[in-house]
C-alpha cells in the first residue's frame, strides 16, 4: 500500500470521527437546550455539519467516480432540506405560541403576522366607503 493511500485512509478516518462527534454534540444540544428555537439550531447546524465530514471521509476511503456522486447528492440534499425543514419547525412554533417572544432579540415575523391596525388598537379600514351621518 502506497503513502498516499494511507494518507487519505487516515485523513477520512479522522473526518468520519469529527463528523460523528460533532453529531454527537448536536444530539446532546437537541436533549440539554430549553426552547424549541434552540433545539432547531442544535438539530440543523451541527447535524448538516457532521454529516458532510462524515461524507468527505467515507470518500476519501472509497475513492470510486460512482460512490463521491452518491456522496456529493447526498450532501447536497442534506444542505437543501435540513435548512428548510428547521425554518419551517421554528416558525410553526412561533405561530402556535411556543416560544417566548420576550426572548428574542429580534423579532422581524411579528410585523410582518400582524394585521394592519392591530398593533394600535384601531379597527382595519373597510372598503365600504365613507360613513353617512
Amino acid at each position: 500500500m502506497s503513502v498516499w493511500l494511507q494518507i487519505t485512509d487516515t485523513a477520512g478516518a479522522v473526518l468520519v470521527f469529527l463528523g460523528a462527534a460533532i453529531c454527537l454534540l448536536g444530539v446532546v444540544g437537541m436533549l440539554k437546550l430549553p426552547d424549541v428555537l434552540s433545539r432547531s439550531h442544535a438539530a440543523t447546524k451541527p447535524q448538516t455539519l457532521g454529516l458532510l465530514l462524515v461524507l468527505a471521509g467515507v470518500a476519501l476511503r472509497l475513492r470510486g467516480g460512482m460512490d463521491f456522486a452518491t456522496l456529493a447528492l447526498i450532501g447536497f440534499f442534506q444542505l437543501m432540506t435540513s435548512p428548510v425543514a428547521s425554518h419551517l419547525v421554528a416558525r410553526s412554533a412561533y405561530r402556535t405560541g411556543q416560544i417566548e417572544r420576550g426572548e428574542l432579540l429580534f423579532d422581524d415575523l411579528d410585523a410582518q403576522l400582524t394585521e394592519p391596525g392591530q398593533e394600535t388598537g384601531e379597527r382595519p379600514e373597510s372598503d365600504s366607503g365613507p360613513e353617512r351621518g
